[in-house]
């Protein structure tokens, strides 16, 4: 099969589209032939050599979290899916032909391969982190780079919840994220100023990596209430960096019900062909992201 991979870290140039031998699931898991992946920020951060947590990976390596497409093989012990289902997951080196996952839901009715890829690690993510700020019904909720695929579910499950949302983005994204629930402001000089008059923050989500953790902590007055997903530095500051540990198992239920009933819905702002994923990660890294970009198989 053909799958996308590296054997040395570096930038984009360092990844190759090669010929691998066919992955198999094993217990617990299921196959599915890809028909989209999704594009992660922690795709090249892992690419170029971040460990964000985990271990260190092994060269030469894969590359992607998240894909959708259609049941192959499945693994000793599971029972909640045949082959031919079309369901979406987390597994490894998902930018191939065939992928194993190790968490997956049905597609939900309506929803291409490609819509269907952009989903699951952004709502793990998302519903993740709004645990850890620790966010209640009633508050209000500072997103830092609101318009991206995590800020997006972000947006949409805080509305759910009841939550107030403030929330930063370019210029050009401030409509979007607005019809999203937020009070939306850009992150221009001045920022901090007018988040403040648009109301008092109870707690912070630094999603974009923008070297803004300080005036977080300043915004809400305690550095146990922002969580950041993107900088590395966060800690220095007392506010916890949340990379690709920890799990929310019920993340793809919870995403799938929303998607079903209308009420959760990320755009997929661009999608590139397998032999383009050296692109893919370039415009990942240099942001401004409406919704999600995709890999189609």
């Amino acid at each position: 099969m053909k799958k996308v991979s590296f054997a040395e870290f570096g930038g984009p140039e360092v990844l190759r589209l090669i010929d691998a031998e066919e992955p198999h699931a094993g217990p617990g898991q299921i196959r599915i032939a890809v028909r989209a992946a999704g594009v992660n920020p922690v795709d090249w951060r892992l690419r170029e050599g971040q460990v964000l947590g985990a271990h260190p990976l092994e060269l030469p390596a894969g590359v992607g979290l998240d894909a959708a497409g259609v049941v192959d093989e499945i693994g000793e012990g599971v029972r909640d899916v045949a082959p031919g289902d079309r369901v979406f997951g987390e597994g490894t080196s998902t930018y191939a032909e065939l992928a194993v996952l190790s968490a997956w839901a049905p597609m939900p009715a309506g929803l291409t391969f490609a819509e269907a890829a952009g989903y699951p690690s952004v709502v793990e993510t998302a519903l993740r982190v709004l645990r850890e700020v620790g966010v209640r019904p009633g508050q209000t909720l500072l997103v830092s780079g609101a318009s991206g695929g995590v800020g997006s579910a972000v947006l949409q499950f805080a509305r759910e919840r009841g939550i107030r949302v403030i929330a930063t983005a370019g210029a050009a994204n401030q409509e979007y994220v607005r019809g999203l629930g937020a009070l939306a402001t850009t992150y221009h000089e001045g920022w901090t100023a007018r988040v403040r008059r648009l109301g008092d923050v109870d707690a912070a989500l630094d999603l974009a990596g923008s070297g803004v953790v300080p005036e977080l902590v300043a915004l809400t007055g305690d550095p146990r209430r922002v969580v950041s997903i993107a900088d590395r530095d966060a800690p220095k500051f007392g506010v916890r960096f949340s990379g690709t540990a920890g799990s929310v198992p019920d993340a793809l239920a919870e995403a799938a019900e929303l998607i079903a009933r209308g009420r959760l819905h990320i755009p997929v702002e661009k999608s590139y062909p397998l032999t383009e994923a050296a692109r893919a990660h370039s415009d990942s890294q240099a942001g401004h992201a409406r919704g999600r970009r995709v890999i189609l198989v």
